[in-house]
């Protein structure tokens, strides 16, 4: 019996896919944080139109799954938050590094809290998968170069970056939580509501007075494409995380990476580099090794 199920799997990998494209299209965009505010507004709509639409209504919404839906909804926006601060504050090849660090956490989490168990197969993928997002964004596989991001723990974008991961971690553990108690489907749409309402609210400060509008007119067509393929993320992997341990389910999403590195290569003609290949291959060999485990 693999460790993670096949169809488990086939969903997580096509939610990598998807994010990496709907990545790809926000990095197009002008105004990132609108662009994403606007990107969720679709996907909400598009979820309320065809459930509402059909005839079916929001199952009973217990008072812990709209807690947990909540919980997750702060814990994924402040790790948006926390990773933006990083990026924009300090090196990408140090704390992009730091910000895959949820992979550490989740397993811990799952098995001390979900009372997940893993295979040593599995816990070897996740090993690999861990390297290679660790060492995808390095300049170099020197051990300076390897420790680097550890030596400035008191630099603010590392700390927001360390920050992110945890948050991060927290927030996987309350998702799995959240879709093994309630509908996958209708868990997402209340999840992707509140993520919505705590952007709405940062779009109410003064600094964003014009841009939101701005923004739909510059990129209303990226909107349009990026909206379905997020929701489409966002759903096949809860889908997915219904039928896998978290354990493994976060640190598979991390093919994503991969499918990041093939798409910068032949469609934007980007260097690709030995350390890049070398950590798309970990984070390949990881993943198989997770599903035959």
């Amino acid at each position: 019996m693999p460790a993670m199920d096949t169809l488990a799997l086939l969903l997580i990998v096509s939610s990598a896919l998807m994010h990496a494209l709907w990545n790809l299209l926000v990095k197009q965009s002008r105004d990132k944080t609108v662009f994403i505010w606007w990107m969720f507004f679709c996907a909400f709509s598009m979820m309320s139109v065809f459930m509402f639409g059909s005839g079916r209504a929001l199952p009973e919404l217990s008072a812990r799954s709209l807690l947990l839906a909540a919980s997750a909804a702060v814990c994924f926006v402040l790790y948006h938050w926390f990773t933006g601060v990083a990026y924009r504050e300090g090196d990408l090849s140090m704390t992009y590094p730091l910000a895959q660090t949820s992979m550490l956490y989740v397993p811990l989490w799952g098995v001390l809290l979900l009372g997940e168990s893993l295979s040593l197969e599995g816990c070897s993928g996740i090993a690999l998968i861990v390297m290679g997002a660790y060492c995808i964004q390095l300049r170099s596989l020197s051990a300076s170069e390897i420790l680097r991001p550890f030596s400035q723990l008191g630099n603010r974008s590392v700390q927001a970056a360390l920050l992110a991961g945890f948050t991060y971690s927290i927030g996987a553990i309350i998702d799995k939580t959240g879709v093994d108690s309630y509908s996958a489907y209708h868990f997402t749409y209340v999840l992707v509501f509140f993520m919505l309402c705590f952007m709405s609210l940062n779009l109410l400060r003064p600094c964003y007075r014009g841009r939101v509008l701005e923004e739909w007119r510059q990129s209303r067509a990226l909107v349009l494409w990026s909206g379905p393929v997020m929701l489409g993320s966002f759903l096949t992997f809860r889908f997915g995380l219904q039928l896998a341990p978290v354990s493994y389910a976060v640190p598979v999403r991390q093919v994503s990476l991969l499918i990041g590195v093939l798409i910068g290569i032949i469609f934007l003609s980007e260097s690709f580099g030995r350390i890049r290949l070398t950590s798309a291959g970990l984070i390949l060999v990881g993943v198989l090794l997770v599903w035959h485990g």
